[in-house]
């Protein structure tokens, strides 16, 4: 993994982190969507580029082409399934934090009754 991705998944991590701590509902929300997209970019770039063979692309092996450079479709369609359940726990989430917001008349859960 480069120096460039440690450091956006560690921020991605710390400022989900953050967010998760605070005493308002909503960010804590955010900060649970913001953990999981940073689990995402950490999978994705963990995931890696390998150097193709005709065995991972075997249309290439019969037209005589080179084979370029891919990375793992595995990780890639478990990241996409992750990021679709992800959106919608973040929308249901929200919705209970609207219906909180309506029965307490704030967001703050220290004051919540």
């Amino acid at each position: 993994m480069s120096l460039a991705l440690a450091t956006v998944v560690g921020g991605l991590f710390a400022l989900g982190t953050f967010l998760l701590l605070r005493r308002d509902l909503v960010r804590v929300v955010w900060g649970v969507a913001v953990l999981s997209q940073a689990a995402n970019v950490y999978l994705i770039s963990m995931g890696g580029v390998a150097e193709g063979s005709f065995e991972q692309v075997p249309i290439l092996s019969t037209h005589g082409g080179e084979v370029p450079e891919t990375a793992d479709p595995v990780v890639q369609a478990l990241v996409l399934t992750a990021i679709v359940i992800s959106f919608g726990t973040t929308a249901l989430a929200l919705v209970l934090s609207y219906r909180a917001y309506q029965e307490n008349e704030t967001v703050d859960v220290q004051r919540w009754q």
